[in-house]
This record gives C-alpha cells, sequence and structure tokens, in this order.
C-alpha cells in the first residue's frame, strides 16, 4: 500500500492531508451531534417542570446552558420569561441561529474536502500524464516503463482522489440532514416551553355566539 501512494507522487500529500482532516471532522461529530448530546431524553419535561414550580434561579439556568444545545436554547427562553411572548420567541430564533451555527461546525470543511478532492486527483493525473510526455520526447517509445510509470501516477491520484471525495461527500450531506432533525425537535420543545410560560389568550367571542348565549339565557 505504501508503494502504490509513493507511486503517486507528491500529489498525494495534499489528497492524504485532506483524508486525515475529513477523518477528524467525521470522528468530532460523530460525538458532537449524537442525539443523547443534543437532546437528552426527558430535558424538555424536566424545564417545563422547572417552570412551573418557579425552580428558575440562575444556578439552574447556567447548568441547563451548558448541559447541551437543547438546554441552552430553553434557558435562553427561560432567561426572558417574564417578558412578551414575542420577545421571548425572539430571543429563542436568535439562540437558535448560534445552536445551529454550532451544529453545523466543521461541516462546511468537510464539504469542501468532498469538493477539491475529486480536483486535487485530477491534478495529479494531468502532473503524471505530463512526466509520461516528458519521459517520451526525452526517450522515445521505445521503454514501455518509462510510460508506465507516468499513467500509473495518473491513475493512482485519480482513484485516491476520488476515495476521499466520495465517502467525505455522502458523511456531509448526512450530518447536515442529521443536524436538520435536531432542529426539528428542538423547535418543537421550545414552542412547548414558549406555551408553557406563555398561554395563549383565549378567542374572542364573535357576535353570533354572544348572541346565541344571549337567547339561551332568555329560553
Amino acid at each position: 500500500m505504501l508503494d502504490i501512494l509513493m507511486a503517486g507522487g507528491w500529489a498525494m500529500l495534499p489528497i492524504l492531508i485532506c483524508s486525515a482532516i475529513a477523518l477528524a471532522i467525521v470522528l468530532e461529530r460523530c460525538w458532537t451531534l449524537r442525539r443523547s448530546a443534543v437532546l437528552p431524553a426527558g430535558l424538555g419535561d424536566e424545564v417545563r417542570n422547572w417552570a412551573r414550580s418557579g425552580q428558575l434561579d440562575p444556578a439552574h439556568l447556567q447548568t441547563l446552558a451548558n448541559g447541551s444545545p437543547l438546554g441552552e436554547l430553553l434557558a435562553a427562553a427561560l432567561a426572558v420569561r417574564n417578558r412578551p411572548r414575542e420577545l421571548i420567541k425572539e430571543r429563542i430564533e436568535d439562540t437558535g441561529r448560534h445552536v445551529v451555527h454550532n451544529m453545523e461546525r466543521y461541516l462546511n470543511s468537510l464539504g469542501t474536502i468532498a469538493l477539491i478532492g475529486p480536483l486535487l486527483g485530477l491534478l495529479g493525473t494531468v502532473i503524471g500524464l505530463i512526466r509520461m510526455f516528458m519521459e517520451v520526447m526525452r526517450g522515445g517509445v521505445g521503454d514501455p516503463m518509462k510510460m508506465a510509470g507516468g499513467i500509473g501516477e495518473a491513475l493512482i491520484c485519480t482513484a485516491s482522489g476520488l476515495v476521499v471525495a466520495i465517502p467525505a461527500y455522502v458523511l456531509h450531506r448526512y450530518f447536515r440532514s442529521k443536524v436538520a432533525g435536531h432542529v426539528v425537535e428542538m423547535e418543537k420543545q421550545a414552542t412547548a416551553l414558549l406555551d408553557e410560560l406563555t398561554p395563549a389568550p383565549p378567542a374572542p367571542r364573535t357576535r353570533r355566539s354572544s348572541a346565541a348565549s344571549a337567547e339561551s339565557s332568555a329560553g
């Protein structure tokens, strides 16, 4: 395997660096975006019970905010629980943008690696072909080994670039989808807490229903 990588020429170096970075990002995101770390089980119900019982001292809120992305979102709502509903909702949206940004950390880098992997392979391919033609120009076509070396370097770089890019692209899409799923669940929990903090006002009675009530009272 080492001989094959060395046969790919110097263009293999950036490909190997990209593969190491991609692997590190994948391992880090797998650990960070696991459901138990982002959406701890039962946290939404527990926070709503805190809101009902008034257990909302600063220590509770700080611990909640540091525990998980969902906790950070719910703590932001609880911090302004005495404000009007629209202001609480605005605070949730502002905090949500920061939380989503943190969950998507390094995913742009992973997408960039998926994009440039084939380009690096193509660069190595072009360099290998140039090397082959230069050898042919210097020594003619009498020695097939000179041509084989350039062709081999070109094919190895192409294959290596694709081997790095394809998994990086698939995992980039997977993590994006996972973040989107977490965001939907966090929105549900935040909305439930918002309804708990600021119950919706009763719907106004219409004139017809008022008249009907008056008639039933008269009857």
